[in-house]
């Protein structure tokens, strides 16, 4: 059996992720507004916020779990893009001076800091709305109505009480307070897992004929590479700087919030991350080699350095 080096995995998923990438940057400035449609500086705040570079891990593992189950790439576009306006959305309200009070997102300054405090909560607000609308119309005659229903419910179920939001609400409740490690993971898996738990249900839901256990499968999946990632992040608060980030490093620390590595230790966080990445792994079982991308971003996620 021929083995394979881990650089040459790591430049396989880069060049994975670069392509992706491409696409869902491609298929965002389609869907969002163009400039000056209301006369006011909207339609700005919301392509910065949008477009101010990132990861677009969403998008990608809609479309790799599209491409595992042979969805048709038209309809991939639609709910990647979605997802990444109500990530977006998140981001420009999570960094409020109300919220988290964050001046830099992704090396630039943040949405409020850009364009004032009001514009950009209606630019968050705007993408949110977006996000459903960019689901429902991209899709028209494409899948079934009752599937475009499913997942627009899947997407508002991930971001709002029960999900994103729910999980927000604990971590602002959260600072200053010790968590267990079980309330900790029940708040990151509301506020990340979630919205990456949706993604891959997205990409499965525009292919035709998804056995439910597949979904099942694919639903644990996400959870845990949504845990992996936030402890990653968690961790490259403590041991990362801001020019790498994108972000303030410490900016957790500072806040007094409760992280994996302030109840875990950094090795048992790192341990904790890796046992997450092995649960997402896991879940996969018995699927064949077309699912491998998503394996390759299941490791992506835990290794990163930003």
């Amino acid at each position: 059996m021929t083995s394979v080096s881990p650089t040459h995995a790591e430049n396989s998923t880069e060049l994975l992720l670069k392509k992706y990438q491409m696409m869902a940057d491609q298929a965002l400035q389609q869907h969002l507004p163009t400039l000056d449609q209301t006369g006011t500086t909207l339609e700005s705040a919301m392509r910065y916020a949008a477009l101010n570079g990132g990861k677009r891990i969403r998008p990608c593992l809609v479309y790799a779990t599209g491409a595992a189950l042979k969805a048709p790439r038209s309809r991939l576009d639609g709910p990647a893009c979605a997802i990444e306006f109500m990530h977006a959305y998140s981001l420009v309200h999570d960094d409020l001076p109300s919220m988290d009070d964050d001046d830099l997102r992704r090396g630039n300054p943040t949405c409020h800091i850009k364009y004032g405090e009001a514009m950009a909560i209606l630019a968050g607000d705007a993408l949110q709305a977006l996000a459903f609308t960019t689901l429902a119309i991209s899709l028209r005659n494409k899948v079934p109505a009752d599937t475009i229903i499913a997942m627009i419910d899947e997407l508002g179920t991930a971001s709002g009480v029960q999900g994103m939001a729910a999980g927000q609400a604990i971590d602002l409740q959260a600072v200053g307070n010790i968590l267990s490690l079980q309330d900790l993971e029940r708040m990151h898996t509301c506020k990340t897992g979630a919205l990456i738990s949706a993604s891959v249900v997205l990409g499965a839901m525009c292919a035709d004929h998804v056995e439910d256990e597949i979904i099942t499968q694919l639903k644990i999946f996400g959870e845990a590479v949504g845990l992996s990632f936030q402890i990653a992040d968690d961790i490259l608060d403590v041991v990362g700087d801001t020019s790498t980030l994108g972000k303030p490093q410490g900016a957790d620390i500072a806040m007094n919030k409760p992280t994996f590595p302030s109840i875990l230790g950094l090795e048992g966080a790192r341990q904790h991350a890796n046992n997450q990445r092995d649960r997402a792994l896991d879940a996969l079982g018995g699927l064949g080699s077309g699912f491998d991308e998503l394996r390759a971003l299941a490791l992506y996620v835990v290794d990163r350095t930003n």
